[in-house]
């Protein structure tokens, strides 16, 4: 079976469009062959900055002949409709079979479709894939009306085998494919025959091409980490940017050069942001001082000077890169020693939201929350307080309006600079953690208040003018918003019921705080449970269990309310507390039925006197010794206690109900037996409501 190898060489492809054009070229090959009756076995693509490879293995030669009917009008069908149905499958009157339906007779007609040569079919697809190539951005040039990321300047397709290898006939707006392809556009830039993709790749990498990106970026890697061990010196990861480095190289070279000592004394993720951003480089650490001392760039060139010239351009370019940050550095510095009064006036001028006030207002609106609930999580409430009042200053900085991605971090040094508590300063960092699922959940109680306070009045602000997320639309964050408050509280075990502080939130957001009423509040408390339910599902809470917990009072405190459903969960996953819910539903639906049938709520007079069975005095006593142990345990917050001691009653209540028939005709024991199951009802749901737990089996209100 052959193997095909393409290649489409142009002019540099940008690095950030390479992963996802390499995917999408296999994408549209592989399924178009497959759609054209074509199997194959396997398929890789590759990436480098001028060229997207692809190589399928294990190509069938031909595809298969296959038979296709299709239906058309009826026999008795205008004339015009049965004209189009010939044209439609190129047949012609006499050709069409006849056949009898419940409507009479109608026309089919049966197509023959023999089998393809492997050369036709690829030639079809790939030059398809050439035309709706999806680009995010894509040019044309000369007088062609193909478009591509950059200029296409050739294309190499081949089918090869035991026998030898072939180019796929095909040409695409004057572009021919052939069997050759350029090496390094400097080192190598004569063009080569290859016979396959072992060929190819080996012949590439003798022509200073380092196919996969992948392996470019582990000699990077490698060798970075070997220039910086030598001078005493490690590498700063930075994966992203690695992953970038090699996107924009053909043949790594890896280049070492120092920091000068004039702009040593900038903060290390300042240095790290400034080569990052403006030259890819990556940055070198002292690991005895945290300093940042060095800086690897990636030639794409062996040199004959050993780089030097290279480097040289480099330190010149961030020389220059570097005096810039310098200064804003500096001038931030002056701010914030002064007191950052300045950058507390500015936050005046930026508006959050035009129905929420300046982020004035908002920072406001986060102080007083944040004295607020910092006793709940055992900060100082007035540390908590100035923290907030300082946390977003550094968005007035120069150096984050530079580097927007800093914001947090400078303020950390500015507030250091400024002579405020380091509680204080690491807040100014801390408080934008968690940013996502996998992210570090700050702990220091300070930063955790005013987190929190951040988030929750993000929240609170946009549910009052009704900007919350709809479908997969949301524009403000507000689902990450709701996750980083449950993190916060699951993670420090905070308990914090979250009723009374919107409740106290709402006057502060102003006139939009009238539409923050108790409707407003409960769908927000909602939407935070919704969040839960996702968070706890990957933790394997089942979402009926979180349910039937959230029917409980007290559902707003989310620490107390994943306790009991930790409890529950654990409890209900044994065949035990399977049974312990089907029985709970069998009592719940008798009472239910019964209630409804009666006109009455049975909640009230139970008396073990007017049992008549002694599975009935067994469960009495069974109930007796529960109730004043999942009541003890309940008021401790032991939920795997109360749950244990519920538990106990599943064996009593299962003889109970195989033994009598609760709607006696004796009406007197018929109202003792269900006031009975309305005080086992009344003590589970205190724990959940078992009744929303799924599965079980659900009874009438008979029972042997």
């Amino acid at each position: 079976m052959p193997d095909l190898l393409i290649e489409l060489l142009s002019e540099e492809i940008p690095a950030r469009m390479q992963a996802r054009a390499a995917e999408d070229l296999r994408r549209l090959v592989t399924d178009g062959l497959v759609e054209a009756g074509l199997p194959y076995a396997h398929a890789q693509a590759f990436a480098t900055p001028r060229r997207l490879a692809l190589a399928v293995e294990g190509l069938a030669p031909r595809s298969r002949p296959r038979r296709e009917e299709r239906r058309g009008p009826s026999t008795t069908a205008p004339e015009a409709a049965i004209q189009g149905f010939l044209r439609a499958t190129g047949l012609t009157l006499d050709r069409l079979e006849r056949r009898a339906d419940r409507k009479g007779e109608t026309f089919f007609a049966v197509l023959e479709h023999p089998g393809r040569e492997a050369p036709e079919i690829v030639a079809e697809v790939l030059e398809r894939a050439i035309r709706t190539f999806p680009w995010p951005r894509s040019m044309r040039w000369g007088t062609g009306d193909l478009r591509w990321v950059r200029p296409l300047h050739s294309i190499l397709c081949l089918l090869s085998d035991e026998g030898g290898a072939q180019v796929v006939p095909l040409s695409v707006d004057g572009l021919a494919a052939g069997a050759t392809t350029r090496g390094h556009r400097v080192h190598a830039p004569a063009p080569f025959a290859v016979s396959g993709f072992e060929d190819y790749e080996r012949r590439l990498g003798q022509a200073r091409v380092v196919l996969r990106p992948a392996e470019r970026a582990a000699r990077i890697r490698h060798d970075a980490a070997q220039l910086a061990f030598a001078r005493g010196l490690e590498v700063v990861e930075d994966e992203p940017l690695l992953a970038e480095i090699a996107g924009l190289v053909e043949w790594p070279v890896t280049l070492m050069g120092p920091v000068e000592e004039d702009f040593l004394h900038l903060p290390p993720e300042v240095l790290q942001t400034s080569m990052r951003e403006h030259q890819k480089f990556l940055s070198l650490r002292n690991p005895a001082t945290g300093r940042i001392e060095g800086f690897v760039t990636v030639a794409n060139l062996e040199a004959a000077d050993g780089g030097a010239a290279i480097l040289a351009g480099n330190r010149r370019v961030l020389r220059a890169r570097l005096s810039d940050a310098a200064f804003f550095w500096d001038n931030d510095l002056r701010t914030a020693r002064a007191g950052m009064a300045e950058w507390r006036e500015g936050l005046r001028a930026v508006t959050f939201h035009n129905r929420l006030g300046s982020q004035r207002d908002r920072v406001g609106r986060i102080a007083a929350l944040a004295r607020e609930i910092a006793p709940a999580v055992g900060a100082d409430p007035d540390l908590a307080a100035q923290a907030a009042e300082v946390a977003k200053l550094d968005l007035r900085s120069q150096m984050v309006g530079e580097f927007p991605e800093l914001q947090g971090r400078m303020g950390r040094h500015y507030a250091r600079a400024a002579g405020l508590p380091e509680a204080v300063a690491a807040a100014a960092e801390e408080h934008y953690a968690p940013l996502g699922p996998s992210d570090t959940v700050p702990t220091a109680p300070v930063s955790v208040a005013v987190a929190l306070a951040d988030r929750i009045d993000t929240l609170a602000g946009f549910w009052a003018i009704d900007e919350k997320p709809t479908g997969s639309r949301d524009p403000f964050a507000l689902r990450r918003a709701a996750l980083g408050v449950i993190r916060l509280v699951l993670a420090n075990g905070l308990r914090l019921p979250l009723a009374p502080v919107l409740a106290a939130h709402g006057p502060r957001l102003g006139a939009a705080g009238e539409a923050f009423d108790a409707a407003a509040r409960a769908d927000l408390l909602a939407f935070l449970h919704d969040r839960l339910k996702v968070h706890l599902r990957e933790r394997g809470i089942p979402h009926d269990v979180i349910d039937a917990c959230l029917a409980t009072p007290g559902a707003d405190d989310l620490a107390r309310l994943v306790r009991r459903a930790e409890a529950l969960a654990a409890v209900l996953s044994a065949p035990e507390g399977a049974d312990l819910v089907r029985l709970y539903k069998r009592a719940a639906n008798i009472l239910e039925q019964a209630e409804a049938q009666d006109g009455v709520e049975y909640s009230f007079g139970a008396d073990p006197k007017w049992a008549d069975h002694e599975s009935e005095r067994i469960l009495f006593a069974a109930l007796d010794a529960a109730e004043p142990a999942v009541r003890s345990a309940l008021e401790a917050e032991d939920f795997a206690g109360a749950t244990a001691a519920l538990a106990r009653l599943r064996g009593p209540l299962d003889g109970f109900f195989e033994a009598v028939q609760v709607n006696t005709d004796n009406a007197v024991i018929r109202r003792n037996r269900l006031n009975l199951l309305s005080r086992i009802r009344a003590l589970a749901l205190g724990l959940a409501d078992l009744g929303r737990i799924e599965g079980g089996r659900s009874e009438s209100g008979q029972a042997a």
